[in-house]
């Protein structure tokens, strides 16, 4: 029997190799992804949306993974084929084989953008940040 952990980093192969197979055997059919910018986008939103962005996938570095039960969390440096770095935490979970959901939650460039002991004021240099919601303006939706 394949564990949890075994099942995401298959995940993870998929997108490095661009391997489309993979990936349509890994979601399960009721699969949802949730990402500040994605609200449980279903598995055809997400195939659409996102698996494209694996052309420009180069690797995953896995810093963190830790399986619970039937989740699995997971912090990694992806990088892109540009060079370019960022580091993201995922929760996965997994039900039958198959990942089920997954949440992500955005970390930063690599390097990071502000010096050791600093910040930013915000993401966009200035202007509001766009991953939070703006309640004033209809930007609000349910967790």
């Amino acid at each position: 029997m394949t564990s949890a952990a075994e099942i995401v980093r298959a995940c993870f192969v998929a997108y490095e190799d661009k391997d489309r197979r993979a990936i349509d055997e890994i979601l399960s059919n009721d699969f949802t992804f949730t990402s500040p910018l994605d609200n449980k986008i279903d598995r055809q939103t997400y195939l659409d949306r996102c698996w494209p962005i694996s052309k420009n996938v180069h690797d995953f570095k896995l810093v963190n993974l830790a399986a619970s039960g039937s989740q699995v969390f997971v912090t990694y440096v992806g990088t892109l084929n540009t060079g370019e770095s960022f580091r993201n935490t995922e929760i996965f979970e997994v039900a039958d084989g198959k990942i089920k959901s997954v949440e992500v939650y955005f970390g930063w460039d690599i390097p990071h953008k502000a010096s050791i002991g600093r910040f930013l004021e915000s993401e966009s240099g200035g202007q509001p940040n766009q991953h939070l919601p703006d309640p004033d303006h209809g930007d609000v939706s349910e967790a």
